[in-house]
């Protein structure tokens, strides 16, 4: 496991999923954590499992399409820790599994706000702040679906492509001043996110089929992608 002793690292989506597992790892690895979430339950359980690692974490109740709370968010990893060496741009939301035409204008608005907006803001707020140090690393969450057709709905697919495209850009931009941006691109990984997917496989006795898109012929674990997300850190 790589080590993150003395290292400051923000998470966003922190509460569930990818972005708790992912604040375990970098715990267990020796990183002080900053963990954001809407789901404020969900931190909390995040807060216990890094306690139990024996890493220090503050938590925030953010929603990441709002930049002022996504600079306050780098705010509070300088005055918490003094400092920020990682951010994983983690949060984001799937919107309706239902064909385009079907979708509520205001549900497409909310996932182009959270999955696009959210990753900009931490390019721009956290960018600036690693270069000042001559490094750091910045993981932005996009998927398969950003990549291939019908790998998810169509919004939440573009929103996906959108952060692709964000990672090439956003690491040109910064070549030189030390700051790192990748883009890890999960394919179907259990999570709250994909929950439907997997109850409604059950439900039909086809779990054998989940994940066989995948090149491991399974879907994921969240164990999987922050093995990753650390790797890239």
């Amino acid at each position: 496991m790589p080590d993150f002793s003395n290292q400051v690292v923000c998470i966003t989506g922190a509460g569930s999923g990818i972005g708790q597992q992912s604040a375990l790892r970098f715990a267990e690895a020796g990183a002080s954590i900053v963990a954001a979430d809407l789901n404020t339950e969900g931190l909390q359980e995040t807060v216990r499992l890094v306690a139990e690692a024996g890493a220090a974490i503050e938590t925030v109740t953010a929603d990441t399409s709002d930049p002022e709370q996504v600079k306050a968010l780098v705010d509070k990893c300088l005055s918490a820790f003094g400092g920020l060496d990682v951010f994983f741009a983690n949060a984001g939301v799937a919107g309706p599994i239902a064909p385009l035409n079907q979708n509520a204008d205001k549900d497409i608005a909310r996932v182009i706000e959270v999955n696009i907006l959210g990753p900009l803001y931490a390019v721009k707020y956290a960018g600036p702040v690693m270069a000042t140090r001559g490094k750091g690393a910045i993981v932005l969450t996009a998927s398969v679906a950003g990549i291939a057709a019908n790998a998810g709905p169509v919004t939440y697919s573009a929103s996906k492509a959108a952060v692709i495209s964000l990672a090439k850009t956003a690491a040109q931009e910064l070549a030189g001043s030390g700051v790192r941006v990748n883009a890890i691109c999960p394919g179907l990984t259990e999570t709250g996110m994909t929950k439907p997917i997997f109850d409604h496989a059950e439900k039909n006795n086809s779990t054998h089929k989940l994940g066989q898109l995948n090149p491991s012929r399974r879907a994921g674990n969240t164990d999987d992608i922050a093995n990753n997300v650390l790797f890239l850190a």
